[in-house]
């Protein structure tokens, strides 16, 4: 079966990446999962999922693994984790990164799950909506392996939301012209549509929170938004000619006044099943 994965982000298919392109991406993934703003999310999603010990969970997308293990150590004793991503080399990170606990890895398609119904207690799905062709077929093929009654929390960006303060507006305007004209729509207004999507799927108790993250320099910022972060190789970034460097002089220039300030909405959104 074809992955139903979109080749415009650098998270869609990560097993075609050179090496050395794969460790900065995971290096990435594991410096935002440490980031104050990003646990600050998670902690809100995990007061909504509220894993407990004995419960079957899915993290749908692990990546290098860290959420999976902290849902290990809630579900235990008795619980257990199936770690899931479409990327066998990012299981590997996250085997290789794994600390004892009762973790399962497996690589599938987030579209086309290979579990039967209501093999679950609960799923976690943290910024990966964003990066699949068709969020509402993942979201009801999360719903099918939830037990009734079970919990579903998602959580993803709104690019859309992402603003900047300290720098020359125009410039900005263009750096985030060129950031939105690389997504659909969907990619940009993902965390917006959790809510609505999952009362579409029929899921009942359903909230979502909106979340700013908030970054007051631009080493806190270059974490978390690529476009701030100077180890980000020019190819990527596809804009005319210059428009890097500049960006990158006033993002710095500000980050020196001390008046650099960027934020960006994440949202939470969860329902039973």
């Amino acid at each position: 079966m074809e992955p139903a994965q979109l080749d415009r982000t650098p998270f869609a298919d990560l097993d075609r990446m050179p090496p050395d392109m794969l460790a900065m991406l995971v290096a990435a993934l594991e410096a935002m999962s440490r980031h104050p703003e990003i646990r600050r999310v998670r902690d809100i999603a995990w007061q909504a999922l509220r894993p407990e010990p004995g419960q079957r969970l899915l993290d749908a997308g692990c990546g290098a693994g860290d959420m999976a293990r902290e849902l290990a150590a809630a579900v235990a004793p008795g619980g257990e984790v199936v770690a899931l991503d479409y990327s066998a080399a990012t299981l590997a990170e996250a085997r290789a990164r794994h600390a004892g606990g009762a973790i399962r890895y497996v690589t599938g398609d987030v579209g086309a799950l290979d579990f039967e119904d209501g093999s679950f207690d609960g799923v976690w799905c943290e910024r990966v909506l964003q990066h699949v062709d068709d969020a509402d077929a993942a979201i009801s093929e999360l719903a099918r392996v939830t037990r009734t009654g079970g919990r579903i929390c998602l959580l993803d960006t709104d690019w859309a939301s992402l603003a900047f303060d300290g720098v020359d507006g125009t410039l900005a305007g263009t750096v985030l012209g060129h950031l939105h004209g690389r997504l659909t729509p969907r990619q940009r207004d993902m965390g917006r549509t959790l809510r609505r999507r999952l009362l579409d799927r029929g899921l009942t108790d359903v909230r979502a929170t909106p979340v700013t993250c908030f970054f007051p320099d631009p080493a806190s910022a270059a974490v978390v938004l690529p476009m701030v972060n100077h180890d980000v190789p020019e190819e990527s970034w596809m804009t005319p000619a210059g428009v890097r460097d500049e960006w990158l002089a006033q993002v710095d220039t500000a980050g020196a006044r001390g008046d650099f300030l960027a934020v960006l909405t994440i949202w939470v959104a969860t329902g039973t099943v």
